[in-house]
């Protein structure tokens, strides 16, 4: 079963795995929208994505780097 919007931490484990040298806290949603839609085992409408949602993401990613 393929990641969903909903799933931000495990999107946000899977964001810092493939991009290590990137600060959370300088991130564009732009940037992060496109690298979750890129994720191999992502799984969900693009159109389902928000602000909300990116800074759920974005969220779980900087307290995951912590």
């Amino acid at each position: 079963m393929g990641l969903k919007w909903i799933d931000s931490l495990d999107i946000a484990l899977d964001l810092i795995e493939l991009h290590p040298e990137v600060d959370p806290l300088k991130i564009h949603f732009t940037d992060l929208r496109a690298w979750v839609l890129a994720l191999e085992n992502f799984d969900d409408d693009p159109a389902h994505c928000g602000e909300r949602v990116l800074e759920a993401i974005q969220l779980a990613w900087i307290s995951e780097v912590d």
